[in-house]
Protein backbone atom coordinates (compact mmCIF):
# COMPACT_ATOMS: atom_id res chain seq x y z
CA UNK A 1 0.00 0.00 0.00
CA UNK A 2 2.05 3.04 -1.30
CA UNK A 3 0.16 5.48 1.73
CA UNK A 4 1.88 3.14 4.40
CA UNK A 5 5.15 3.17 2.21
CA UNK A 6 5.16 6.58 1.64
CA UNK A 7 4.21 7.01 4.70
CA UNK A 8 7.28 4.93 6.91
CA UNK A 9 9.88 6.53 4.77
CA UNK A 10 8.58 9.84 5.84
CA UNK A 11 9.06 8.34 9.50
CA UNK A 12 12.07 7.06 9.27
CA UNK A 13 13.94 10.01 7.51
CA UNK A 14 13.16 12.04 10.36
CA UNK A 15 13.79 15.03 7.42
CA UNK A 16 12.83 16.45 4.24
CA UNK A 17 12.31 13.96 1.50
CA UNK A 18 12.00 15.17 -1.98
CA UNK A 19 8.82 14.52 -3.86
CA UNK A 20 11.47 13.53 -7.30
CA UNK A 21 12.92 10.90 -4.92
CA UNK A 22 9.37 9.57 -3.71
CA UNK A 23 8.08 9.33 -6.91
CA UNK A 24 11.20 7.47 -8.28
CA UNK A 25 11.10 5.28 -4.73
CA UNK A 26 7.68 3.91 -5.70
CA UNK A 27 6.87 4.34 -9.38
CA UNK A 28 4.62 7.41 -8.96
CA UNK A 29 3.51 10.56 -10.33
CA UNK A 30 4.22 13.45 -8.39
CA UNK A 31 0.22 14.07 -9.01
CA UNK A 32 -0.03 10.61 -7.19
CA UNK A 33 2.55 11.71 -3.90
CA UNK A 34 1.14 14.92 -4.04
CA UNK A 35 -2.32 13.28 -3.61
CA UNK A 36 -1.18 10.66 -1.29
CA UNK A 37 0.29 13.47 1.52
CA UNK A 38 -3.02 15.72 0.84
CA UNK A 39 -4.60 12.18 1.97
CA UNK A 40 -2.60 12.01 4.96
CA UNK A 41 -2.88 15.61 5.93
CA UNK A 42 -6.74 15.26 5.94
CA UNK A 43 -6.59 12.27 8.35
CA UNK A 44 -4.70 14.48 10.82
CA UNK A 45 -0.77 14.22 10.32
CA UNK A 46 1.16 17.07 10.00
CA UNK A 47 3.27 17.28 6.92
CA UNK A 48 5.75 20.27 6.19
CA UNK A 49 5.75 20.64 2.61
CA UNK A 50 9.33 23.05 1.60
CA UNK A 51 9.65 23.98 -2.50
CA UNK A 52 13.15 22.75 -3.17
CA UNK A 53 13.12 20.39 -0.13
CA UNK A 54 10.40 18.37 -0.13
CA UNK A 55 8.01 16.97 2.64
CA UNK A 56 8.50 16.11 6.27
CA UNK A 57 6.73 14.94 8.76
CA UNK A 58 6.18 16.54 12.43
CA UNK A 59 3.62 14.82 14.28
CA UNK A 60 0.93 11.53 14.00
CA UNK A 61 -2.52 11.28 15.01
CA UNK A 62 -3.23 8.59 17.20
CA UNK A 63 -5.26 5.99 14.61
CA UNK A 64 -5.51 2.85 14.69
CA UNK A 65 -5.91 2.51 10.89
CA UNK A 66 -4.55 0.40 8.53
CA UNK A 67 -1.71 2.81 6.87
CA UNK A 68 -0.87 3.73 10.46
CA UNK A 69 -0.49 0.61 11.67
CA UNK A 70 1.56 -0.75 8.24
CA UNK A 71 3.90 1.88 8.68
CA UNK A 72 4.92 1.00 12.40
CA UNK A 73 4.91 -3.29 11.88
CA UNK A 74 8.36 -4.29 11.47
CA UNK A 75 7.18 -7.73 11.22
CA UNK A 76 7.16 -10.31 9.11
CA UNK A 77 4.89 -12.80 8.61
CA UNK A 78 2.67 -11.43 11.97
CA UNK A 79 0.06 -8.19 10.42
CA UNK A 80 1.14 -9.02 6.84
CA UNK A 81 -2.30 -9.22 6.24
CA UNK A 82 -4.40 -6.39 8.03
CA UNK A 83 -7.92 -5.98 8.22
CA UNK A 84 -8.76 -2.57 10.06
CA UNK A 85 -12.19 -1.82 10.80
CA UNK A 86 -13.79 1.76 12.36
CA UNK A 87 -16.11 -0.35 14.56
CA UNK A 88 -17.32 -4.19 15.04
CA UNK A 89 -18.69 -6.51 17.50
CA UNK A 90 -16.34 -8.68 18.14
CA UNK A 91 -12.50 -8.76 16.01
CA UNK A 92 -12.37 -12.81 17.27
CA UNK A 93 -15.71 -13.18 15.09
CA UNK A 94 -14.22 -11.53 12.15
CA UNK A 95 -11.19 -13.60 12.51
CA UNK A 96 -12.72 -16.61 12.73
CA UNK A 97 -15.17 -15.48 9.46
CA UNK A 98 -11.38 -14.84 7.68
CA UNK A 99 -9.56 -18.33 8.97
CA UNK A 100 -12.91 -19.95 7.29
CA UNK A 101 -12.46 -18.19 3.96
CA UNK A 102 -8.53 -19.28 4.16
CA UNK A 103 -6.89 -16.27 5.74
CA UNK A 104 -3.32 -16.54 6.06
CA UNK A 105 -1.56 -17.23 9.65
CA UNK A 106 -0.72 -13.62 10.65
CA UNK A 107 -3.88 -11.96 9.51
CA UNK A 108 -4.42 -9.26 11.92
CA UNK A 109 -7.84 -7.93 12.71
CA UNK A 110 -7.99 -4.45 14.50
CA UNK A 111 -10.70 -2.34 15.24
CA UNK A 112 -11.26 1.18 17.05
CA UNK A 113 -14.26 0.36 18.66
CA UNK A 114 -15.71 -3.35 19.98
CA UNK A 115 -19.37 -3.41 20.41
CA UNK A 116 -19.84 -6.72 21.75
CA UNK A 117 -15.96 -7.55 23.39
CA UNK A 118 -15.76 -10.75 25.43
CA UNK A 119 -13.60 -12.05 28.51
CA UNK A 120 -13.34 -15.28 29.86
CA UNK A 121 -16.47 -17.32 30.43
CA UNK A 122 -18.49 -14.79 28.27
CA UNK A 123 -18.14 -12.32 30.36
CA UNK A 124 -18.76 -8.78 28.59
CA UNK A 125 -15.60 -6.13 28.00
CA UNK A 126 -16.22 -2.49 28.16
CA UNK A 127 -15.18 -1.35 24.91
CA UNK A 128 -15.12 2.57 24.20
CA UNK A 129 -14.31 4.15 20.80
CA UNK A 130 -11.20 6.46 19.87
CA UNK A 131 -8.81 5.12 23.05
CA UNK A 132 -7.89 1.44 23.00
CA UNK A 133 -6.41 -0.82 21.41
CA UNK A 134 -9.06 -4.53 20.46
CA UNK A 135 -7.19 -6.81 18.13
CA UNK A 136 -6.93 -10.34 17.09
CA UNK A 137 -4.54 -12.39 15.72
CA UNK A 138 -5.06 -15.40 13.57
CA UNK A 139 -2.82 -18.67 14.03
CA UNK A 140 -2.60 -21.68 11.92
CA UNK A 141 -0.12 -23.54 14.42
CA UNK A 142 1.09 -27.38 13.12
CA UNK A 143 0.56 -28.80 16.99
CA UNK A 144 -1.71 -30.49 18.75
CA UNK A 145 -4.87 -28.65 20.19
CA UNK A 146 -3.40 -29.04 23.71
CA UNK A 147 0.13 -27.19 23.06
CA UNK A 148 -2.09 -24.36 21.10
CA UNK A 149 -3.61 -23.79 24.57
CA UNK A 150 -0.44 -22.05 25.71
CA UNK A 151 -0.43 -19.50 22.93
CA UNK A 152 -2.62 -17.35 25.35
CA UNK A 153 0.42 -17.26 27.53
CA UNK A 154 2.98 -16.12 24.70
CA UNK A 155 0.49 -13.36 23.85
CA UNK A 156 0.63 -12.13 27.34
CA UNK A 157 4.25 -12.04 27.46
CA UNK A 158 4.60 -9.66 24.75
CA UNK A 159 2.32 -7.68 25.92
CA UNK A 160 3.74 -6.95 29.25
CA UNK A 161 7.08 -6.88 27.57
CA UNK A 162 5.82 -3.91 25.23
CA UNK A 163 3.99 -2.34 28.10
CA UNK A 164 7.21 -2.42 30.31
CA UNK A 165 8.84 -0.63 27.42
CA UNK A 166 6.76 2.26 28.03
CA UNK A 167 8.63 2.59 31.48
CA UNK A 168 5.54 0.86 33.27
CA UNK A 169 5.50 -1.73 35.79
CA UNK A 170 3.34 -4.55 34.06
CA UNK A 171 3.14 -7.80 35.78
CA UNK A 172 0.97 -11.31 34.49
CA UNK A 173 -1.82 -12.84 36.31
CA UNK A 174 -1.98 -16.14 35.68
CA UNK A 175 -2.86 -17.33 32.94
CA UNK A 176 -3.29 -13.97 30.78
CA UNK A 177 -4.35 -10.68 32.24
CA UNK A 178 -1.85 -8.13 32.25
CA UNK A 179 -2.06 -5.69 35.55
CA UNK A 180 -0.50 -2.63 36.44
CA UNK A 181 -0.67 -1.25 40.45
CA UNK A 182 -2.97 -4.49 40.91
CA UNK A 183 -5.74 -3.55 38.46
CA UNK A 184 -6.47 -5.46 35.35
CA UNK A 185 -5.33 -3.69 31.89
CA UNK A 186 -5.06 -5.70 29.48
CA UNK A 187 -7.90 -8.93 28.94
CA UNK A 188 -6.94 -11.85 25.70
CA UNK A 189 -9.29 -14.42 25.00
CA UNK A 190 -8.19 -16.99 22.86
CA UNK A 191 -10.42 -19.81 20.95
CA UNK A 192 -9.67 -22.41 18.33
CA UNK A 193 -11.25 -24.54 15.60
CA UNK A 194 -10.02 -27.79 16.09
CA UNK A 195 -10.52 -31.90 15.45
CA UNK A 196 -8.99 -34.09 18.05
CA UNK A 197 -5.50 -34.09 16.84
CA UNK A 198 -5.31 -31.14 14.31
CA UNK A 199 -6.25 -27.33 14.46
CA UNK A 200 -8.03 -25.58 11.80
CA UNK A 201 -7.02 -22.12 13.04
CA UNK A 202 -6.13 -20.16 16.74
CA UNK A 203 -7.32 -16.83 17.49
CA UNK A 204 -6.19 -14.77 20.12
CA UNK A 205 -8.20 -11.80 20.79
CA UNK A 206 -6.89 -8.75 23.16
CA UNK A 207 -8.36 -5.70 24.20
CA UNK A 208 -5.72 -3.06 26.02
CA UNK A 209 -7.30 -0.32 28.05
CA UNK A 210 -4.68 2.20 26.96
CA UNK A 211 -6.14 6.09 26.79
CA UNK A 212 -9.11 5.11 28.43
CA UNK A 213 -10.02 7.13 31.74
CA UNK A 214 -13.27 6.26 32.91
CA UNK A 215 -14.42 3.10 33.97
CA UNK A 216 -18.39 1.89 34.41
CA UNK A 217 -19.24 1.10 38.41
CA UNK A 218 -19.13 -2.52 38.16
CA UNK A 219 -15.49 -2.41 37.08
CA UNK A 220 -14.07 0.55 38.20
CA UNK A 221 -12.03 -0.71 41.51
CA UNK A 222 -10.33 -3.35 39.38
CA UNK A 223 -9.56 -1.76 36.36
CA UNK A 224 -7.20 0.91 34.91
CA UNK A 225 -5.35 2.26 31.66
CA UNK A 226 -2.17 2.99 30.83
CA UNK A 227 -3.01 6.53 30.36
CA UNK A 228 -3.86 6.86 34.04
CA UNK A 229 -0.85 4.75 35.12
CA UNK A 230 1.40 6.60 32.69
CA UNK A 231 -0.14 10.22 32.93
CA UNK A 232 0.08 10.73 29.46
CA UNK A 233 -1.50 9.49 26.50
CA UNK A 234 0.08 6.22 24.47
CA UNK A 235 -0.35 6.46 20.56
CA UNK A 236 -1.88 3.18 20.08
CA UNK A 237 -0.61 2.00 16.84
CA UNK A 238 3.16 2.17 18.19
CA UNK A 239 1.78 -0.12 21.13
CA UNK A 240 0.61 -2.61 18.54
CA UNK A 241 3.30 -2.66 16.57
CA UNK A 242 5.43 -3.46 19.10
CA UNK A 243 3.15 -6.13 21.24
CA UNK A 244 2.96 -7.87 17.33
CA UNK A 245 6.94 -7.79 17.04
CA UNK A 246 7.09 -9.64 20.75
CA UNK A 247 4.81 -12.17 19.64
CA UNK A 248 6.51 -13.16 16.43
CA UNK A 249 9.81 -13.68 18.28
CA UNK A 250 7.89 -15.36 20.87
CA UNK A 251 6.16 -17.48 18.87
CA UNK A 252 9.34 -18.88 16.63
CA UNK A 253 10.92 -19.49 20.45
CA UNK A 254 7.58 -21.48 21.51
CA UNK A 255 7.03 -23.40 18.01
CA UNK A 256 10.50 -24.99 18.08
CA UNK A 257 8.84 -27.03 20.74
CA UNK A 258 5.49 -26.51 21.23
CA UNK A 259 5.83 -26.02 24.82
CA UNK A 260 6.88 -22.85 27.18
CA UNK A 261 10.52 -24.26 28.41
CA UNK A 262 12.49 -21.44 26.63
CA UNK A 263 9.84 -19.40 27.49
CA UNK A 264 9.20 -19.99 31.25
CA UNK A 265 12.34 -17.83 32.81
CA UNK A 266 10.72 -14.49 31.34
CA UNK A 267 7.12 -15.47 31.87
CA UNK A 268 8.24 -16.49 35.69
CA UNK A 269 9.38 -12.98 36.02
CA UNK A 270 6.27 -11.42 34.99
CA UNK A 271 4.26 -13.73 36.83
CA UNK A 272 2.32 -11.91 39.85
CA UNK A 273 0.84 -14.35 41.27
CA UNK A 274 4.11 -16.55 42.12
CA UNK A 275 4.77 -17.24 45.69
CA UNK A 276 1.83 -15.88 46.60
CA UNK A 277 -1.57 -17.43 48.29
CA UNK A 278 -4.19 -17.76 45.88
CA UNK A 279 -7.69 -19.40 46.09
CA UNK A 280 -8.04 -22.39 42.90
CA UNK A 281 -12.02 -22.03 42.58
CA UNK A 282 -12.03 -25.67 40.71
CA UNK A 283 -15.39 -27.07 39.77
CA UNK A 284 -14.26 -30.41 41.63
CA UNK A 285 -13.84 -28.66 44.89
CA UNK A 286 -12.50 -24.95 46.00
CA UNK A 287 -8.68 -24.88 47.62
CA UNK A 288 -6.37 -23.07 48.76
CA UNK A 289 -2.36 -22.98 48.27
CA UNK A 290 0.53 -20.66 47.28
CA UNK A 291 1.43 -20.47 43.74
CA UNK A 292 5.03 -21.63 42.59
CA UNK A 293 4.88 -20.60 39.29
CA UNK A 294 4.11 -22.34 35.51
CA UNK A 295 5.34 -25.15 34.01
CA UNK A 296 6.67 -25.93 30.94
CA UNK A 297 2.52 -26.75 29.54
CA UNK A 298 1.66 -23.40 31.33
CA UNK A 299 -0.03 -25.04 34.16
CA UNK A 300 0.58 -23.26 37.43
CA UNK A 301 1.70 -24.82 40.16
CA UNK A 302 0.05 -24.72 43.73
CA UNK A 303 1.58 -25.49 46.76
CA UNK A 304 -1.38 -27.20 48.88
CA UNK A 305 -1.33 -26.36 52.77
CA UNK A 306 -0.51 -30.38 53.22
CA UNK A 307 2.98 -29.60 50.90
CA UNK A 308 1.49 -31.16 47.72
CA UNK A 309 2.01 -29.91 44.11
CA UNK A 310 -1.16 -29.71 41.73
CA UNK A 311 -0.86 -28.40 38.47
CA UNK A 312 -3.61 -26.57 37.57
CA UNK A 313 -5.06 -26.06 34.01
CA UNK A 314 -6.43 -22.56 33.24
CA UNK A 315 -9.34 -23.82 30.84
CA UNK A 316 -10.81 -25.53 33.72
CA UNK A 317 -10.46 -23.10 36.60
CA UNK A 318 -10.41 -19.80 37.97
CA UNK A 319 -7.36 -18.61 40.26
CA UNK A 320 -7.70 -15.37 43.04
CA UNK A 321 -5.62 -13.69 45.09
CA UNK A 322 -6.54 -13.98 48.61
CA UNK A 323 -5.76 -10.42 49.67
CA UNK A 324 -7.18 -9.08 46.27
CA UNK A 325 -7.22 -9.04 42.73
CA UNK A 326 -3.97 -10.69 41.99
Amino acid sequence: MKKAEILKLLRESGDYLSGQELCSRFGVSRTAVWKIINQLKDEGYEIEAVQNKGYRLQSSPDLLEEGEIASRLGTGRMGNNLICLPSTGSTNVDAKKAAEEGAAEGTLVVTDCQEAGRGRRGRAWSSPAGCNIYFTLLLRPPCRPEQACMLTLVMALAVAKAVRELGLDAGIKWPNDIVLSGKKVCGILTEMSAETDYIHYVVIGTGINVNQEEFPEEIGKTATSLKREKGEGVARATLLASIIGHFERAYEVFSASWDLRSLLPAYQELLLNKDRPVRVLDPGGEFQGTARGINESGELLVEREDGTLEAVYAGEVSVRGIYGYV
